[in-house]
């Protein structure tokens, strides 16, 4: 009976040790944040507030370093919360789709994708847009060609038609 009682209160001790364990990682935030305008309100401010972070301080120095982009542009950002309640954040170029939608002129994608076509992009800036992405930190191993037959593939599922 003391044998179990024993090994109960060491796995209970293990589960309460994996727990501190896994809070004493760095955390990973995934943002998508118009360029120029972080501003403590959501989604800003909750992400990182329930990770102990000051948003304000975050806000600052991504408005900061976003301040040569034009305002507005939607700016995927990886913020990386240590431990100490530090962090660091990397900035990567907006989503293919938001430069395609401002190639083709629209507002929104197509409700049914493959039907119908909200407007035509040139594979001119099919390339164009490629050439931005490829600066990617997760891009840069991939030929220019590869990166465009990605983007053509997005341009699909907006109802974009690309035309030569």
């Amino acid at each position: 009976m003391v044998q179990v009682i024993l090994t109960f209160q060491l796995i209970n001790f293990a589960v309460v040790m994996s727990k501190a364990a896994a809070k004493a990682r760095a955390q990973v935030v995934r943002l998508l944040i118009p360029a120029g305008k972080a501003a403590p309100t959501p989604p800003v401010g909750p992400a990182l507030g329930a990770r102990g972070v000051k948003s304000m301080d975050f806000c600052k120095e991504f408005n900061a370093k976003t301040a040569y982009i034009e305002q507005g542009v939607p700016t995927p950002t990886l913020i990386t919360v240590q431990p100490d309640r530090t962090f660091t954040f990397i900035t990567k170029t907006p989503p293919a789709s938001y430069f395609l939608k401002k190639a083709a002129g629209i507002e929104k994608g197509t409700g049914k994708p493959g039907h119908d076509i909200n407007g035509t992009v040139s594979l001119k800036h099919v390339y164009e847009i490629a050439k931005i992405k490829s600066t990617d930190e997760h891009m840069r191993h991939l030929p220019l060609e590869s990166i465009a037959r990605m983007i053509v593939g997005s341009a699909r599922s907006l109802g974009v038609q690309v035309v030569p």
